[in-house]
């Protein structure tokens, strides 16, 4: 089998023209933080950069993430979590703050392209019971009044990013909105029309095959099946499109059919439960993105992609709960540490990259190509470890990786080694070491 080229590169716009209306669809990133090992946030806005990513979603407003993301022009949606939901629904002063603290400071010249607040998370998803339902609307009426006050109202538009058990059915043009949520769903649907605003679904088939091992697998990728299902004069051959349309099906019930739509999560994790691979979520995500690409569209919307589709997610989350299952850790298009996990196209052609170490001599026709897996992962250790100057603290890796003074160089391919500055190390070669990986550790994920 031929190894994975480390690259990740970005799709922004396709176009619709003729008797169409111009759509600017993008594919994007969500951004999460719960790790133990945390990189910069500088280091993170510069692998977005360097792989020319340039929307991404978060999940909270944390001031260093803002920060680093300023002058970059990358579109950021800024997430509230569902524990602010009560007092900002409470409180048009405590709305007031947040809009100040988190998006007026930030939207200036030279600053961050705020484009959308995410008022909570699946705020509706059905093992919270209601508990936040209520907090929902009074919640985006504060909002939408203090970006009116700061002057932001027409610019920085607020969405609710909702779980795809919102609605339901058993065919896609039978879609409805859960019985106990039609009225607050009307509510908020009617709020984001007349505010210019999507309406933002998490849609996850790998979740539909963990919970259900009755389902198709082939039907959750995009690669073709042998279970398409048949509603009506239409034919749906992958998940996704039917859960789309479902969920175009529940807008039309309330009145909505045309209501843009973004897909604010999607995407397939590389462990932690059967099915989770690399090879699946490679492509698991290639067909997403072809699919979004070619401007396929789905059946009850031929032609017109969603408006734009975030990606779950950027880096994996070692400390991130692994209630719903171990896979939770493990959505990452790169690792904790940054380096791809496998090749990923997004539109703009290759690109290399691997993190703020060079890997390129795992590429094809490197000197390193063709040293296996748990080689590329040592490699790209001992590179990161000696661009660190070989700070100890740098090799740790969750405890993947240790410090050996035996050169792992294999063949032609020569893991490179760099001369110290640390007083306490001497500068001959004797005394310069390398990073490998633990043993134990390729016995239990190969």
């Amino acid at each position: 089998m031929t190894e994975p080229r480390f690259e990740v590169v970005f799709l922004y716009s396709i176009l619709l023209f003729g008797s169409f209306l111009v759509v600017e669809s993008g594919i994007g990133v969500n951004w999460g933080t719960i790790s133990f090992h945390k990189l910069k946030p500088s280091t993170v806005v510069d692998l977005l950069k360097r792989n020319r990513i340039e929307k991404v979603k978060l999940f909270e407003a944390d001031p260093s993430v803002l920060k680093a993301l300023m002058g970059t022009g990358i579109q950021v949606i800024v997430g509230i979590p569902n524990e602010m939901l009560a007092s900002l629904s409470s409180s048009s002063l405590a709305s007031d703050l947040w809009v100040r603290q988190n998006v007026s400071s930030y939207v200036v010249k030279g600053g961050v392209d705020i484009r959308y607040v995410a008022v909570g998370n699946e705020p509706f998803l059905t093992s919270y019971n209601g508990e936040y339902q209520s907090y929902i609307m009074p919640a985006l009426l504060n909002l939408q009044q203090s970006l009116a006050k700061a002057n932001l109202a027409s610019y920085v538009k607020l969405v609710v990013p909702c779980n795809a058990d919102a609605y339901e059915s058993s065919l896609p043009s039978q879609g409805a909105f859960r019985p106990e949520l039609t009225q607050i769903m009307t509510q908020l649907v009617s709020f984001l029309n007349s505010n210019g605003s999507p309406f933002v679904v998490n849609i996850y088939p790998f979740l539909s095959l963990y919970a259900n091992s009755d389902f198709p697998q082939d039907y959750a990728f995009f690669e073709g099946t042998t279970h398409a299902v048949t509603d009506g004069s239409n034919v749906y051959y992958n998940a996704f499109d039917g859960n789309y349309d479902t969920l175009v099906s529940a807008l039309t019930k309330i009145g909505y059919g045309q209501m843009p739509i973004v897909i604010g999560e999607v995407g397939w994790p590389t462990d932690g439960a059967m099915g989770a691979n690399l090879t699946a979520a490679r492509v698991f995500n290639q067909g997403l993105v072809n699919h979004v690409l070619g401007n396929k569209g789905t059946p009850l919307r031929p032609g017109v992609p969603p408006v734009d589709v975030y990606l779950f997610s950027l880096l994996d989350e070692g400390a991130k709960s692994v209630l719903p299952g171990n896979f939770e850790r493990h959505w990452g298009l790169f690792s904790f540490d940054g380096q791809a996990k496998y090749p990923l196209n997004l539109g703009l052609g290759n690109k290399v990259a691997c993190s703020i170490a060079d890997c390129s001599m795992l590429d094809y026709g490197g000197s390193c190509n063709g040293i296996g897996a748990k080689g590329n992962i040592s490699y790209a250790f001992n590179s990161y470890y000696q661009l660190q100057m070989q700070n100890k603290n740098s090799c740790e890796f969750d405890g993947l990786g240790m410090i050996t003074f035996l050169d792992p160089s294999i063949g032609e391919c020569r893991f490179l080694v760099g001369v110290t500055d640390n007083r306490s190390l001497s500068s001959r070669p004797t005394a310069l070491a390398w990073v490998s990986v633990v043993w134990f550790f390729w016995t239990l994920v190969l």
